[in-house]
């Protein structure tokens, strides 16, 4: 698979995630709290499998790089605090950390679109990482104040918020690297 397909690939698997998980985060009367549950769990591992794959899609060492590679660690990290039961506050600090791991990911990632060689895409890849990280950064508050204010109403708000502002970064990502791959193909740029 070469390195175009790669990103792309990571791309949709990362969009698929996000809904994914912003679903299992969001308070939906007819699913059931396992059914979120796995919403969650599953969306993370979707998120964290496409942001490896997106990562071994590039050529050399760069910021969008190491930004995928935190990316899948945040995402890991929030997979461990929803696998392993080592007691509830343990697993909330993890999935904040997780989180918070996931914003800088995208902080880290979205840097490297500035200096880009390839126009097509850098303004949705702009916008789409800035979002990510704008709603990771959310879905840390928001799980820190249910942390420390037992579960209130304004921190709940703040994760799924964070959550669908995640998943709709992630979807003008993945229009913007479909366009940027498409124009590096186009162009006979090889990673």
């Amino acid at each position: 698979m070469n390195s175009h397909i790669k990103e792309i690939l990571g791309s949709v698997l990362s969009v698929i995630g996000t809904v994914e998980a912003a679903i299992g985060s969001t308070p939906f009367q007819q699913l059931s709290k396992e059914t979120k549950f796995n919403l969650s769990l599953q969306g993370n591992v979707l998120q964290a499998a496409g942001a490896s794959l997106s990562a071994d899609g590039q050529g050399s060492l760069s910021l969008e790089l190491i930004g995928d590679e935190i990316q899948a660690i945040g995402n890991s990290t929030v997979v461990v605090g929803l696998l392993i039961q080592f007691n509830d506050i343990v697993n909330q600090k993890l999935i904040i950390i997780g989180n918070w791991l996931q914003a800088l990911g995208s902080f880290v990632g979205l840097t490297d679109e500035f200096f880009d060689s390839t126009p097509s895409g850098r303004a949705l890849n702009i916008a789409g990482g800035l979002l990510q990280g704008i709603g990771n950064s959310m879905q840390a508050l928001g799980g820190t104040d249910q942390l420390y204010n037992n579960n209130d109403e304004y921190g709940q708000f703040l994760g799924v918020s964070g959550s669908w502002i995640q998943a709709i970064g992630s979807v003008l990502s993945l229009i913007g690297q479909i366009k940027e791959e498409t124009e590096e193909i186009q162009l006979g740029i090889n990673e």
